[in-house]
């Protein structure tokens, strides 16, 4: 929690960064260019290089996005030539003119990523023997620094040596580090997410599968028709929860696989498990993250019928409710002291009886925003029910495409929880 806290607050200062350069870049592009174009002319163009750049750059340091960045860099800094390179001095891009003259600078460049700071070198301090007049006047070697480590360069080459075009080098510098921070970022959490979802799958209870092979072997004899189904049954809840093709999915996928969960464990308990199942058909192709609803039907079957003498019923419940889908997993077991399952929660997000529901809340929130948290409403011997709501459309967020979403706020650390 604390680790993803952190690297959504640094994701905030970068942004922070980010956007200042974009500014301090706009203002003295503006001074230096004393032309007929109009501010808003100036100002479109700068945004649409530093986005087509920023895009690029989000790939990651590699040959093929300094190809795509140092065109749109060269545009918006109207300066003879840019050139990006690795943390060894290697070469990965060179856009515009002069690039006959990289390896006078190769000295300077590797100084800069060895000491950390920027090289500024005129002509005269090269030695350049190349014929006719050169277009480089003055190179500014500036490190790109991602996570206190030097990643690169940036070389930028003019035909005129001034403090202007020294610090827009340093400005331009600071927003490619900042577009690699972000993509490190963005790799970053999309570990995380995939970790949570491990995690989900480890909450599979290891009793369920041996106990499912168990109730499968034993009706092998008695009715093989029956175990046959079972076992197909089985082999499609393993396809489907161990999956690896997307971070979301459809409450219709969802609600079959927690078909072929509950009848594997109808077959186990008999009439000690009763399933109520409501769904309205406008919201089946609702899309939400992968594996939020099984591990709350796996606890209410575990944690509040199993333990309860004589069964008990579980009763899921999806309706239409406007822009968003109403869902419910309610059991009538034995409940729980609502402080101690807020204390259980707090201490028990990867790890713990109930990692299943803070797992599940801790991704409502990172997908959806605090308002889907979840809520939950129980009481010793009164069962328990959760309350999930999930929005119809919310931008970047579709079947079988690995994203995580950007924002999580540190307001509604835990679910709600009900007596």
């Amino acid at each position: 929690m604390d680790a993803v806290r952190d690297l959504l607050t640094e994701r905030a200062v970068l942004g922070l960064i980010a956007s200042l350069a974009v500014l301090g870049l706009f203002v003295m592009l503006c001074r230096a260019r004393r032309v007929s174009t109009s501010v808003e002319d100036a100002v479109m163009d700068m945004l649409h290089r530093m986005s087509k750049a920023s895009a690029d750059l989000r790939e990651g340091l590699t040959e093929d996005a300094a190809n795509k960045a140092t065109p749109h860099l060269r545009e918006m800094l109207r300066c003879v030539a840019v050139g990006i390179t690795d943390h060894e001095g290697t070469l990965l891009s060179w856009d515009g003119g002069a690039n006959d003259h990289y390896e006078f600078l190769r000295t300077y460049i590797e100084r800069a990523i060895g000491e950390g700071h920027k090289e500024h070198v005129e002509h005269r301090k090269l030695d350049c023997e190349l014929p006719g007049p050169c277009s480089l006047h003055t190179a500014v070697i500036v490190p790109l620094v991602v996570e206190n480590e030097v990643a690169g360069t940036l070389i930028v080459v003019s035909g005129v040596a001034n403090k202007r075009q020294i610090r827009m080098a340093e400005e331009t510098a600071r927003f490619v580090s900042t577009q690699l921070e972000l993509e490190v970022l963005q790799k970053s959490r999309q570990a995380l997410a995939q970790a949570e979802v491990r995690a989900l799958r480890a909450q599979i209870s290891p009793h369920f599968v041996y106990n499912a092979l168990n109730t499968i072997s034993s009706l092998i004899r008695t009715d093989p028709a029956h175990a046959r189904e079972l076992l197909q049954e089985f082999a499609e809840f393993t396809r489907y929860s161990f999956r690896t093709d997307g971070f979301f999915t459809t409450l219709s996928d969802e609600l079959k696989n927690i078909h072929r969960y509950l009848t594997i464990e109808q077959a186990r308990y008999g009439p000690r498990l009763n399933v109520r199942l409501k769904v309205a058909p406008e919201v089946l192709q609702v899309v939400l993250p992968f594996l939020v609803l099984q591990p709350l039907v796996e606890n209410a079957v575990r944690h509040g019928l199993a333990k309860k003498p004589g069964g008990g019923e579980l009763t899921i419940i999806a309706e239409d409710n406007g822009a968003e889908a109403l869902i419910s997993v309610e059991d009538d077991g034995v409940g729980m002291d609502p402080d101690r399952l807020f204390e259980d929660l707090k201490d028990a997000h990867q790890t713990g009886a109930h990692v299943g529901i803070g797992n599940i809340n801790h991704r409502m929130r990172a997908v959806f925003g605090d308002d889907y948290a979840l809520v939950v409403e129980t009481a010793p011997d009164a069962g328990m029910k959760i309350i999930l709501k999930i929005p119809k459309y919310r931008p970047g967020v579709r079947t079988n495409l690995p994203i995580v979403p950007p924002r999580l706020e540190d307001t509604t650390e835990q679910p709600v929880v009900r007596a």
